[in-house]
């Protein structure tokens, strides 16, 4: 026993062969040579073959790779570029002057899927597009479903850019990218944003901040951003969520739209408004497939209020608004636009450069009726229907009170029904039809005026101010042309408006009889108020041009008949007015009135060459009545002297 441990003591003493000691330097070198002389670049090969692989896109390393092992191993390369999908005319989809990589390596071996925690870019370029299909570029794989994309969890981004382009839509943007520090070591940093381009071809800038870009690929995650943009004078401040982002499937956002003129969202979003005032809304804004929202908006259009929902349909052969709308103080000017003619640029007023000199012209301008004519192409790019209820409106030169409006418009063809309003204690109620599906706009009107209070009517003017009277009538016209002189300046049909019993200032009737002797009465001392029998005017109308029928105004102190025609072709006057007082006064001229002049500049005068020529005149004093028509429409009121005119002495 103890000669055989004296063996093994022998043995593991007895120091290494030659042979043993040199196999074992030469391993070492080996090793210390391969330690020196090792390049990850070596690898790049390979790597670039295995991602190329998993993505269907070509990867490239231009620049050198270097790797620190781990179970998640870090790469860091230089001069990278990604390839982009094979319908794409630019063969890059993203690039980067500098990356670094945490890649988990056991998925990589064992389940041949990448990984990628986390990646650190310094001035990548990440270029986003949609091919002639509507298919983006971000959807890695062939349609059969091949290739497994890589999984990221985070990017952290330096000096970046990021291009989105969609030639079917003419849009083209491109935004600088930088990374917020995030919110926490799980999370994805957030990135702020600045750019710009082209959208629907409409130039815009953008900025803001936004979600991680990775984001991006996740069709089914609400995206967040946070972005104000604008083109031209139109601005927006959008911020929520965004699901599908490039697509604009779905969303759920706040957003402040504002702008000069709204007329100036048609080629940004195809809606045909007519010119309006500078205008600021914000509401929700959403989407449901085809169904775009804007929820619950308030804001302001010019010096009016407006607020309500309007939404969008796009699924349809045209783009349908449906709106439904309220004012509590609707200034009427702010809706000049609809019907062609400039909002009030003075006196406070809000407006922009481009309607105040519109409304410059308009005032140089020696006609009344809107000559601008609508835009036919905007009138059937759309499909409406808008309701707009006003429960206050200003408007210092008419008695208005309310208003409720709904309008139509399909296929060209828009419908006002009803277009009402309230008026000095009374309404006009209208339906109005405009057919723009040929060249030449058709216009029919029905206006029936019911109960208008005559001392209402003229707030300011002092001999109207005791008057008391109901006015009521109708108006049915017909007419041609694309703008409203031309629709008034090719009208047929009728006009009349009638009065009952009521009351008028003493004076105005003295001065309309030419009575100077009363008049100067009145002026010197104090005014009074004489009863009114009735008032009514009957209108033919025939191209554009209104002949009176019957036009008279009966009074306990005179009685005036008038004749003649007013032409809305050319807005002028010619009328007669044969005023005869009741009374005996010795000063009394009994001449006639001559109504002449323009719209614009109107011209009251008497005509001196007929005076005391009264033949005529008294045969057709001795009865007067209004027209049948119009009975119906005014409030003639009971007692003996309720029927107009009657026999009198001459």
């Amino acid at each position: 026993m103890d000669s055989t441990r004296s063996s093994k003591t022998r043995f593991l003493r007895r120091p290494p062969s030659r042979r043993a000691l040199l196999l074992l330097a030469l391993g070492a070198a080996a090793l210390i040579a391969l330690w020196v002389l090792f390049d990850w670049n070596w690898f790049k090969g390979p790597l670039e073959s295995r991602v190329s692989a998993q993505t269907q896109r070509e990867f490239r390393i231009a620049g050198n790779l270097d790797v620190d092992l781990g179970r998640v191993t870090t790469v860091r390369a230089g001069q990278l570029r990604f390839g982009n999908a094979a319908w794409s005319k630019e063969p890059v989809m993203a690039a980067a002057e500098h990356a670094e990589l945490d890649i988990e390596i056991w998925p990589l071996i064992f389940r041949r899927s990448v990984r990628i925690p986390e990646i650190r870019l310094v001035k990548p370029l990440l270029r986003l597009e949609t091919g002639p299909e509507g298919k983006g570029n971000w959807i890695f794989g062939d349609d059969d479903g091949s290739g497994t994309p890589p999984t990221f969890r985070k990017i952290w981004i330096e000096q970046g850019a990021l291009r989105f382009v969609d030639d079917r839509r003419n849009t083209d943007i491109r935004i600088d990218v930088n990374s917020l520090p995030p919110r926490s070591n799980d999370s994805a940093p957030a990135v702020t944003l600045k750019g710009g381009g082209r959208w629907a071809n409409n130039r815009f800038t953008v900025s803001g901040r936004a979600e991680s870009p990775l984001e991006l690929r996740n069709s089914d995650k609400p995206y967040r951003i946070d972005l104000r943009a604008s083109a031209g004078a139109t601005h927006a401040h959008a911020r929520g969520e965004l699901v599908d982002p490039f697509r604009l499937r779905d969303f759920d956002l706040r957003m402040a739209l504002s702008g000069q003129n709204m007329e100036d969202l048609y080629p940004l979003f195809g809606l045909a408004i007519p010119a309006t005032p500078p205008y600021r809304f914000d509401g929700r804004f959403r989407r449901d497939g085809q169904i775009w929202r804007y929820d619950r908006f308030n804001g302001v259009v010019g010096d009016s209020d407006l607020g309500g929902t309007a939404i969008i349909d796009t699924s349809g052969d045209r783009l349908l608004l449906k709106a439904d709308l309220a004012s509590k103080r609707l200034d009427f000017d702010d809706l000049a636009g609809f019907v062609g003619a400039p909002p009030q640029s003075g006196g406070g007023e809000t407006s922009n450069d481009e309607l105040r000199a519109q409304a410059a012209r308009a005032a140089a301008d020696t006609r009344v009726l809107p000559d601008t004519p609508y835009d036919l192409t905007k009138l059937r790019s759309m499909d409406a229907d808008v309701r707009l209820r006003a429960q206050r409106i200003l408007a210092p030169s008419l008695p208005l009170d309310d208003m409720d409006a709904h309008l139509r418009l399909e296929a060209g063809l828009l419908r006002l029904e009803p277009l009402n309003f309230g008026v000095a204690g009374g309404d006009i109620r209208s339906n109005i039809r405009m057919d723009a599906r040929k060249q030449t706009i058709q216009t029919h009107a029905q206006v029936a005026l019911r109960g208008l209070d005559l001392g209402k009517l003229f707030p300011d003017a002092e001999l109207t101010r005791d008057a008391v009277g109901r006015i009521g009538g109708d108006i049915a016209i017909r007419g041609t042309g694309n703008s409203v002189a031309a629709i008034l300046g090719s009208a047929d049909g009728d006009i009349a408006l009638g009065m009952g019993r009521g009351q008028i200032s003493n004076l105005l009737m003295e001065l309309a009889g030419l009575d100077i002797a009363e008049a100067l009465k009145f002026l010197l001392t104090k005014d009074r108020v004489i009863p009114v029998r009735c008032a009514f005017g009957d209108f033919a109308v025939d191209d554009g041009l209104m002949r009176a029928r019957a036009l008279a105004f009966d009074s306990t102190d005179t009685i005036i008949v008038g004749e003649g025609s007013i032409n809305l072709k050319d807005e002028s006057l010619d009328l007669l007015l044969r005023p005869r007082p009741k009374d005996r006064s010795i000063l009394s001229l009994r001449s006639p009135l001559v109504v002449s002049g323009t719209f614009k500049n109107p011209s009251f005068r008497p005509d001196f060459k007929r005076l005391g020529l009264r033949g005529a005149a008294a045969l057709a004093l001795t009865t007067i009545a209004p027209p049948a028509a119009l009975l119906a429409t005014i409030e003639t009121g009971p007692g003996e002297d309720s029927g107009c005119g009657g026999s009198y002495a001459k």
